[in-house]
Parts: structure tokens; C-alpha cells; sequence
């Protein structure tokens, strides 16, 4: 049996600069700078004020209403991830439970993988059951088993887990299929739909919503970051400024949240249905370094390797690549190691061949990156265009990828896009346009 060709037909981002894809492409297309200072708690205490955050924002408004009480249970991520959900499923043109309609396709071909992270428990909430449990002015444990816990609500965990990302979102479109959830840092969303595409290509299901996302604008979380000794301290006064991927000055990058959901489908399927293919899953590349991101001598968990597998499968040579969706998390030593990677895996090619980095504009969103960057991936192939790099002047030093301050026009049939995370993880997906 052959194996089936698998495209993409629907895009779903919820990001700082813009809720749903063409919100998002013309931010980007006009530079648009989502970080700003942080509001969504009080970060004057910390040396860094600036994130990428989605203001006014609720799962309410993307959900039936039937299913609007469990908003309470969700964590921001799982909201995210369920608005994410709803724009990809939209976008597609195919109805599931979750929307007016009559579900257009059975329940147990439709599977679901999202890329998901250590997600943050809510403080203040945490904050009241852990003062129950103090004695004497020091946090008692036994307290805490004894009595302490059970201040807590009955499904606090349930907002905790990284895998209710992809419960909520099954359960609300119906999806029976194949169901995953991967946690491997920023190369979820690319982990993540490379095994959507899998379950497609074999016959487990015929469409399959994939990517990741993550809310990462939060006290602990930018702490964490900051002992990491990641984070962009130097410009409070002008945060939208604060992350520059592979820019000359880059000197960290900031928190931020968000998530990028893409509809996989059956080849054979989508053209039947008339439906809008973006572009077609191609290839797809996973490989690792064993001994974890140091960044003093690390090749970005080997990224060049990933990549080759991508375009080995995909059957092309760095001279048909025609576009690179850079990670770029704005950290020197990650952005050289990423740079040196890419220069590995396309040789003399790289410095060619037309790139771009979204960071600038929405920061770090970790597990919710990948799918954000593949959905701008298949935009840009659709629009034949290369939006330009957020906060970028000039190159820095070992960071030789063709990236440009301003938007170009130019033939994309190949766009190779990849990402890595700081524990060593990477993977890599190849888009080639339909004719």
C-alpha cells in the first residue's frame, strides 16, 4: 500500500501580535512588535518587565456554549490551545462537535497531537491553600497533607496536566482518533505534528490537528528564566525592542505565550472536498543531543541532523529550499548554535536562501512556538512572500542566514522550518507547495 501525501488545510494561531493567521501575517508583514511591558502580574520586582502577552483574552468566546463552564478548568495554556483549535478547524472548512453543523467526518478518523509544556500553576490560587498550611510561620508538610491540600479545589489538578491540552480539545470537536501529547520544550510543536502526519500516512486517521502551545507569562516561569540567565534585562525602557534574534546586539530573549494549531489532512481527502490546501507535509527530521544543551559547544540539539532528515525524505537538496523559518530564541549563544546548524545542514546555501525569525514580534512561547511557525510557514507559501524579521538590523557575529528587515516577493516551493529546545531535542518539517 502506498504511502498517503498529507496537506495542510487549516491554520489556527493565537498569538501577542494577532488572534487567527491573517491577523498574525500582516502583523508581521508591518513589523508589528507584540511584546510590551508585562501586566498580567506585577513584574517591577524582577530585572525583566517585558513579555509577549495576549491581552483580553478567554477561551469563552472558542468554545459552545454547552462547554463554557469548563473554561473554569482550564489553565491558560489548555485556553490557548482550545482557541487555537477552534481557528484551525474554522479555517479548514471541516465541522466537527465542537461547531454548528453536522460533524463531517467520523469521530475515530480524527486524531489530535499538541506540543505542551510545564504549565505554571496559578499563584495566588496555590498561595491560599499553601498559607493553611503554616504553623508557627514555617510551611508545615504535615499540615499540608493533613489539612492544607484539601484547600485546594476538588479538579486543581486537572488545570495542571499537560495532556488536558489535547483532552479539551478532542473532547469538544469530537476527536476519537489517535491522541498524543508530546513535551519536549520548543521542539514540541514540530515533534507534534510530524507525528500527526505519521498517524496519517499510515492509515490511522485521515485528519489530525497538530502543533503546541504554551503560556509562559508568568512569576515562576520568567524567575526560572531569568537563573537560566536567558532573559533580555537591558530594555525595560523600550520592551517591544527586547528580543533581536541573530541581531547584532541580541542579548536575550522574553517570555511569551501562545499556540499554533494546523489541520493535517489525507491528500486525496482534502482535494475530494474542494477544501484550501496550504501546502503539503513533505518531510519531517527528529534527532537529539544525548548530552543536553550546553551552548558553550552544542550543535542545537543536534538541529542539522534533523533537518537532513527532513529534506531526505522530502527528496530535495539544499539548492531547492527556497525559504527557512528560523527558531531564534534571541539568546547569542543559542542563535550562533541554531545559526551554525543551519549552516551544516544546507551548506553554502544558507546564507541564500530567503529566512525569517517571528520571535521579535510575539517572544518565546517554548512549546507553543513550533505550531505558530509552521502555521506562518504555510502562509507564506500561500502568499509566495517572506515577511520580515522583527528587530533585526545586521547580522551577528556567526549568524550568517539571509534574514531582512523588510518583506520580499519571491517563488516558494520548499520552506524548511525548525526548531530546538534547551534540553536537547530538535525536529524539522518541510512544506512543498500543490500545484
Amino acid at each position: 500500500m502506498a504511502e498517503r501525501r498529507v496537506a495542510i488545510t487549516g491554520l489556527g494561531v493565537v498569538t501577542p501580535s494577532g488572534l487567527g493567521i491573517d491577523a498574525l501575517w500582516e502583523a508581521l508583514l508591518s513589523s508589528h512588535q507584540g511584546v510590551k511591558t508585562i501586566d498580567l502580574f506585577d513584574p517591577s520586582h524582577f530585572p525583566c518587565h517585558a513579555g509577549g502577552q495576549i491581552d483580553n483574552f478567554s477561551a469563552r468566546k472558542f468554545v459552545p456554549k454547552t462547554y463554557r463552564k469548563s473554561v473554569k478548568v482550564m489553565a491558560r495554556d489548555i485556553e490557548l490551545a482550545v482557541a487555537a483549535a477552534d481557528f484551525a478547524f474554522k479555517d479548514s472548512g471541516i465541522t466537527t462537535h465542537g461547531m454548528d453543523g453536522e460533524m463531517d467526518i467520523e469521530p475515530g478518523r480524527l486524531g489530535c497531537n499538541i506540543g505542551a509544556g510545564l504549565i505554571c500553576t496559578d499563584l495566588d490560587e496555590l498561595g491560599m491553600a499553601v498559607n493553611t498550611a503554616v504553623v508557627d510561620g514555617k510551611f508545615d508538610i504535615k499540615a499540608w497533607g493533613h489539612t492544607g491540600s484539601s484547600n485546594l479545589t476538588p479538579l486543581w489538578l486537572l488545570k495542571y496536566l499537560p495532556n488536558m491540552l489535547s483532552c479539551h480539545v478532542t473532547i469538544i470537536h469530537g476527536a476519537e482518533g489517535p491522541s498524543n501529547t508530546i513535551t519536549c520544550g520548543d521542539a514540541s510543536g514540530h515533534l507534534s505534528v510530524g507525528e500527526g502526519a505519521r498517524v496519517i500516512q499510515r492509515g490511522d486517521a485521515d485528519v489530525s490537528i497538530a502543533g503546541g502551545a504554551e503560556s509562559k507569562v508568568n512569576p515562576m516561569v520568567l524567575l526560572r528564566q531569568l537563573l537560566l540567565k536567558r532573559i533580555c534585562i537591558s530594555r525595560n525602557e523600550s520592551p517591544e525592542t527586547a528580543c533581536r534574534p541573530f541581531n547584532a546586539d541580541h542579548d536575550g530573549t522574553v517570555v511569551g505565550e501562545g499556540g499554533g494549531l494546523l489541520i493535517l489532512e489525507d491528500m486525496d481527502r482534502a482535494k475530494s472536498r474542494g477544501a484550501k490546501i496550504y501546502a503539503e507535509m513533505a518531510g519531517f527530521g527528529a534527532a537529539c543531543d544525548p548530552t543536553g544543551f550546553d551552548i558553550t559547544k552544542s550543535n542545537a540539539g543536534s538541529l542539522d541532523l534533523a533537518v537532513a532528515k527532513a529534506m531526505t525524505e522530502a527528496k530535495i537538496t539544499p539548492d531547492k529550499v527556497d525559504m527557512i523559518i528560523a527558531h531564534g530564541t534571541g539568546v547569542a549563544g543559542e542563535d550562533i548554535c541554531e545559526a551554525k546548524a543551519w549552516q551544516v545542514a544546507l551548506g553554502d546555501a544558507a546564507e541564500k536562501i530567503p529566512a525569517v525569525c517571528i520571535t521579535g514580534s510575539i517572544g518565546s512561547l517554548f512549546a507553543g512556538a513550533g505550531g505558530v511557525e509552521m502555521a506562518v510557514a504555510a502562509k507564506a507559501m500561500e502568499a509566495q512572500a517572506v515577511p520580515p524579521t522583527v528587530n533585526f538590523t545586521s547580522a551577528a557575529d556567526g549568524c550568517n542566514l539571509n534574514f531582512s528587515s523588510e518583506p520580499r516577493k519571491c517563488e516558494i516551493n520548499h520552506i524548511v522550518t525548525a526548531a530546538f529546545s534547551v534540553g536537547g531535542q530538535s525536529a524539522a518539517c518541510v512544506f512543498k507547495k500543490v500545484n
